[in-house]
């Protein structure tokens, strides 16, 4: 049994698990409840509700006075999925389309949203437990989540951000928030020469701060200046700054504030901006961007709820020149 589950899964586990492996057939007996008392140190109303599961299920059938049978063999494999998501934009909706893509007809999937309400967050997986047998949660940054979805009952999956203390616990398809941010800054270095400062632009309280981390790490190693602003609304724009976006209005901000200074995009100031869309493929020919492939986080996932060993699998980053820096 996975951490994860709640104990009267072990006794429905049990006996699906017999079937699958052949230990059980049709007519089969399978162990009493004084028995699954003892091997799995359980109560007898804990038993009971597995076994009432199994039932319900069509797998078991009960003789009064003699015990628990087989009568089906037939497992129903299809999943139920409890999909959360932070919020819904472009690039989740490329996450979202490529995971109902890879899991075709073998799930169905219903789709929620929390957006960064810690209140609506444990209140959405509370009313879905018991209703599904997967669950895929984008968590954000909420912390000390693992009471909530240690009480689920069903397999529980981790998306997007990753938790260093539930590592083991969960699987998960994860952004290295710092790890990316640096290696990408490595990889586009000959580019940013030209600049004398790197600023790091998002706001606390959605995004993740080891993106600054990684901002950090680069710019102390490869000597250049550094910032974390929450905005760049109000703010004048000095040559040789190079922003690195979370929020697609930081774009509008710096785009119309380089016009009143009358400064040149990718020659006086930069810009790279997480997370590609097609409109920045285009916008003043083109806006570098910094982004996970979405596209192969949701087939990761979809492939993922199809195993039973737990893994923690890091979704790589890209990094696309364009004129803006």
């Amino acid at each position: 049994m996975k951490g994860n589950q709640s104990k009267y899964k072990l006794i429905v586990n049990h006996v699906i698990d017999g079937i699958e492996k052949g230990d059980y057939k049709n007519g089969d007996w399978i162990p009493s409840i004084n028995e699954f008392i003892k091997k799995y140190n359980l109560s007898r109303d804990t038993v009971f509700a597995g076994l009432t599961e199994l039932k319900t299920k069509g797998i078991i059938d009960s003789n009064p006075g003699v015990g628990y049978y087989i009568i089906s063999t037939r497992i129903n494999h299809q999943q139920k999925v409890f999909l959360l998501f932070n919020e819904f934009n472009v690039f989740k909706e490329d996450l979202y389309n490529s995971f109902m893509e890879s899991v075709g007809n073998s799930a169905t999937v219903d789709l929620y949203f929390h957006h960064y309400n810690r209140k609506v967050f444990e209140t959405l997986i509370n009313e879905a437990n018991g209703k599904y047998t997967t669950y895929i949660i984008m968590s954000g940054k909420f912390d000390g989540i693992d009471p909530i979805l240690s009480n689920l009952n069903g397999k529980v999956y981790l998306l997007d951000h990753f938790h260093p203390k539930l590592k083991g616990k969960y699987s998960s398809v994860f952004q290295n928030f710092e790890k990316d941010t640096y290696e990408a800054l490595v990889y586009g270095k000959d580019n940013i020469t030209k600049y004398k400062k790197i600023i790091m632009v998002q706001k606390d309280e959605k995004e993740p701060y080891e993106r600054y981390f990684g901002l950090k790490t680069f710019c102390e190693e490869f000597k250049y200046a550094h910032d974390y602003i929450p905005t760049t609304k109000t703010r004048l724009i000095k040559k040789g700054e190079l922003f690195m976006v979370v929020n697609d209005r930081e774009i509008v901000y710096l785009i119309k504030q380089a016009e009143k200074q009358k400064f040149v995009l990718g020659k006086d100031f930069g810009i790279i901006s997480y997370n590609e869309t097609p409109l920045k493929e285009v916008l003043l020919g083109g806006i570098t961007t910094l982004s996970s492939d979405f596209n192969l986080m949701g087939k990761t996932m979809a492939g993922l709820i199809k195993k039973k060993n737990i893994q923690t699998i890091e979704n790589p980053w890209k990094l696309t020149i364009r004129t803006s820096l």
